[in-house]
């Protein structure tokens, strides 16, 4: 069996690198059954979120699994780069790690904001995308299915979660108020209409604003979202009329480029007469071009701004975390037990199947030999037997074990299978 993880977060990776290695919804599933074309028996999810792309891959024979090189090859390709643009900026992670690292990602312990909601509700999208495609397998079933639950018993059984603190609100409160004294006297543009711009509206609906828009592509979604709020929406050709008149700018499009260019932006400039103008760019891949900041009035933040405010919030968490992390470790401990199992038990079965036979054909040969035997004796000959096959299936199994939880490739399962011809 076999496990695997190549991606880059807000840990390792600058925006710059993280929009051009971003999956919109459509892009991952068609990425994943293009892997499947490639690497058939392989198992794949794509996380794509603000923060991170994760390529998570298992298959149950490692024999025909893509290498490391493989994945950075096809994640290149497929976003139309060079290997060696990237390499250097994705990290792996292979069997246990793969499965702590889901795990603590899940919990939301991963994440830029520590105990934010969203990211749980993002990894079962995932894996609900990838059971839809029919990418999703045996492992990435059970692996994506306990990292769901370690989320759960992460929320319930500790604060991390507690007055839980979102990446809008973040934003909102340390950045947009150190621009604005007040709130309710302010305009607010939400563009894009996804559950990152509805979290950003019930944060300012509770800090006052009264006055909200939305412009989204798609009008009926955008009306949808408007109504809950008692808020205006418009279409997408409203965009820059809308911005003319915004205070605040909350973007969180799917757009594979920038919405908003440098060029277009000095047109709304002219318009505005230098009026303070604080934009919120969520988005992966940026809707806003990063030199629309260097304007007169304009404050414009990206995800990765977010970074200090958001370290705050992980050191108020802090003593949440031991607790947190004990979860985390003996969930992953239970699960490895789990998989181990899985891949052993049914060859260790056979074994111990074939040697019992042996054993009894010997020593019923033997006792046949030995007619009036006392029954005592009788009974110490039979221990005396399972002790010795006790101790000469006792290596080979614990090296066996040891193999398997080190991560190896099976080599050891395979050897003991044609040693002993153990095949079904």
């Amino acid at each position: 069996m076999k496990l695997h993880m190549i991606g880059c977060s807000h840990h390792n990776a600058k925006v710059e690198v993280r929009e051009r290695l971003a999956f919109t919804p459509e892009q991952a599933k068609k990425a994943m059954l293009l892997l499947r074309e490639h690497f058939p028996e392989t198992e794949s999810v794509i996380l794509s979120t603000c923060n991170r792309t994760e390529f998570y891959t298992a298959a149950i024979d490692p024999t025909k699994f893509p290498s490391h090189h493989d994945m950075v090859d096809f994640l290149a390709q497929f976003h139309h780069l060079e290997s060696e643009e990237i390499f250097d900026n994705v990290l792996e992670r292979t069997g246990e790690d793969v499965v702590r690292h889901l795990f603590t990602v899940a919990a939301s312990l991963d994440s830029m904001v520590v105990g934010e909601a969203q990211i749980l509700s993002q990894v079962k999208q995932a894996y609900e995308m990838a059971t839809d495609a029919d990418c999703a397998g045996t492992l990435t079933h059970s692996v994506f299915q306990a990292a769901i639950h370690v989320a759960k018993r992460v929320h319930n059984e500790t604060n991390i979660h507690q007055k839980r603190v979102s990446i809008p609100s973040v934003a909102v409160g340390e950045f947009a108020s150190s621009i604005f004294d007040r709130f309710d006297d302010k305009k607010v543009l939400i563009i894009g209409a996804g559950e990152m711009g509805e979290e950003t509206l019930n944060y300012l609906r509770d800090m006052g604003v009264q006055d909200f828009t939305v412009v989204n592509r798609n009008l009926e979604r955008g009306q949808k979202l408007a109504e809950a709020f008692n808020a205006d929406a418009f279409p997408w050709t409203e965009l820059t009329r809308q911005l003319v008149r915004a205070d605040v700018v909350i973007s969180t499009t799917g757009a594979t480029e920038p919405i908003i260019t440098y060029e277009q932006f000095q047109e709304v400039e002219s318009k505005r007469y230098q009026k303070t103008l604080f934009i919120l760019d969520l988005a992966i891949p940026r809707d806003f071009d990063p030199k629309i900041g260097d304007c007169v009035g304009v404050y414009l933040f990206s995800i990765d701004d977010l970074q200090k405010a958001c370290e705050k919030n992980r050191k108020a968490r802090e003593l949440e975390w031991p607790k947190a992390e004990r979860i985390v470790e003996k969930e992953t401990a239970k699960f490895m037990a789990d998989l181990h199992h899985r891949a052993t038990g049914p060859t260790i079965k056979r074994l111990k199947q074939a040697a019992d036979e042996l054993k009894q054909d010997e020593l019923k040969r033997l006792l046949n030999k030995m007619e009036g035997l006392d029954p005592k004796l009788q009974k110490e000959i039979e221990r005396s037997f399972d002790r010795l096959v006790n101790k000469l299936l006792h290596p080979p199994l614990e090296s066996l074990r040891d193999d398997i939880e080190s991560g190896a490739q099976g080599g050891l399962l395979d050897a003991l299978k044609r040693l002993f011809r153990l095949y079904d």
